[in-house]
């Protein structure tokens, strides 16, 4: 039937037909068609039917459906919420004073689903960070590889972020994954006593954090100092296999492991420059290394070690 307050799009019924997909289907439905077309004519899936134009198209159709069972949702909501305040006279007013309007019930149990929703929401904006950034660097490349002003105006973006990480949150959650947590309906604990920091944000940073998702400069941190650390141990080890004194055939040995180290060492501050250009702190800046300093600095601790 019509739903009242629904108005169409005048492209959504193409969206889908591009899906392959009857008006009124479910949302697991939606998401299945979604990801085979995506696998069929994403650029990167190396399939035979990879087409980027096409799979530009897949991808405006999906963000259309979506949108058009999300406003069928509400607009069934509302319907029922319409046929419920003719049944029950108790004030329900006040329901929408605080936590946004969200969930339903005790004050108690609407403050626990106002605070998943809070996670949910900022999830979704870091995931949406995640795409912009990418698509930002698609754009980059691709105007790159134009030949004049006027192509390049023309130049679309054909990558799109693979949405296997929210499909699989999404699936789970309507499963009722997270349904029989231990922790479900009690507070987060505070990683932070900050006052300044909003604790729910720190929360969800600190997760994101400990499930792998940390940001790129500090990975290229850690991996410098492995680095580091690895090539200072190398050199130390080599010197001690020579030992001492040092004749004419060892100081020829000598100088290729320098020479090899010098070069090692060269390509790490190229990496420290990469770093440098995405660390968002000006103070964690890193410098580069000397190779001269490095050599002499494993001398003194080979002569140590004898000593």
């Amino acid at each position: 039937r019509m739903l009242s307050g629904y108005k169409p799009k005048s492209n959504v019924k193409d969206s889908y037909k591009i899906l392959e997909l009857e008006e009124g289907c479910s949302l697991d439905d939606i998401r299945n068609s979604y990801r085979s077309l995506a696998k069929k004519y994403h650029p990167d899936s190396g399939s035979a039917t990879a087409d980027s134009e096409a799979f530009m198209k897949v991808e405006e159709a999906y963000r259309v459906v979506l949108s058009d069972a999300a406003t069928r949702k509400k607009s069934n909501e509302n319907n029922e919420e319409e046929e419920d305040q003719f049944k029950s006279n108790a004030p329900q007013h006040r329901h929408y004073l605080s936590f946004e309007g969200v969930g339903f019930g005790t004050p108690s149990q609407r403050e626990k689903q106002y605070m998943q929703f809070r996670v949910d929401r900022a999830t979704e904006q870091v995931l949406e960070y995640r795409k912009q950034r990418l698509e930002s660097q698609h754009a980059v490349t691709d105007l790159m590889k134009a030949k004049d002003v006027r192509q390049s105006k023309k130049v679309k973006i054909t990558q799109a972020v693979e949405r296997l990480v929210e499909d699989l949150i999404q699936e789970s959650m309507a499963k009722g994954d997270f349904d029989n947590l231990s922790g479900k309906g009690k507070p987060l604990q505070k990683f932070s006593n900050c006052p300044h920091v909003d604790p729910m944000t720190h929360n969800l940073n600190r997760i994101l954090i400990d499930n792998g998702y940390q940001p790129e400069w500090i990975l290229m941190q850690k991996e410098i100092r492995e680095t580091i650390e690895r090539l200072r141990k190398s050199i130390v080890a080599s010197r001690s296999k020579l030992g001492g004194p040092m004749t004419p055939y060892r100081q020829k040995q000598w100088n290729r492991i320098c020479e090899q180290f010098i070069e090692d060492i060269r390509k790490l501050n190229k990496r420290i420059d990469n770093f440098n250009l995405v660390v968002p702190i000006l103070s964690r800046q890193m410098v580069h290394f000397s190779a001269d300093k490095e050599i002499v600095r494993a001398q003194k601790t080979y002569e140590a070690l004898m000593e």
